[in-house]
């Protein structure tokens, strides 16, 4: 399975957490639990901004 890891920042606390680029579950900040990414059956939509590609495959 290819796919790529992205750092993404939250919209509300500005922290940065490292998504799977194809999250099959929902992924929520670590910090104040805003959701970053819901997954689409493809590529994961991001909700925070994605600040850069940390690995890609």
């Amino acid at each position: 399975m290819a796919g790529s890891f992205f750092r993404v920042e939250c919209p509300d606390c500005e922290n940065e957490q490292i998504v799977f680029g194809r999250a099959s579950t929902e992924v929520n900040c670590a910090v104040c639990g805003t959701t970053l990414a819901r997954p689409t059956g493809g590529d994961a939509e991001f909700a925070g901004e994605v600040v850069e590609t940390v690995e890609a495959r």
